[in-house]
């Protein structure tokens, strides 16, 4: 078990960088070259360079090669959906936390989300 929790340190710390964060969910579910990630990101070449040979080392993305460019996509779909459920987990524990209860169907799942202990049907 200690191994398994290692693993999920080491994808935790590569996810947590705010600018591997951002990569990733600028790729969404399209393959996009790096001067596209530049732009979306904001970032510098070297730095976007630097981010995603880790997310790549990390088993995030994989790169492709279409003639001259390299194109990075994710390694596996069900990531964007992981980020997305975080961060609607984390909107729902603020909301619980102000008393304020509601209940939203997740945009990537389709899933109704439990909030406050209570398993209510989006609308």
């Amino acid at each position: 078990m200690p191994a398994r929790n290692d693993r999920l340190s080491q994808a935790l710390k590569a996810v947590g960088d705010p600018s591997r964060l951002r990569i990733l969910c600028e790729l969404g579910l399209e393959c996009r070259p790096v001067t596209d990630i530049i732009d979306a990101t904001g970032l510098a070449q070297t730095n976007v360079s630097f981010h995603l040979r880790v997310l790549r080392e990390g088993g995030f993305v994989r790169a492709e090669r279409r003639g001259p460019f390299i194109y990075y996509c994710l390694s596996d779909p069900r990531l964007l959906r992981i980020l997305h459920d975080l961060r609607d987990w984390l909107a729902d524990r603020s909301t619980a936390s102000t008393g304020k209860a509601t209940a939203r169907r997740n945009t990537v799942s389709g899933r109704t989300v439990a909030t406050r202990g209570r398993l209510k049907e989006a609308s």
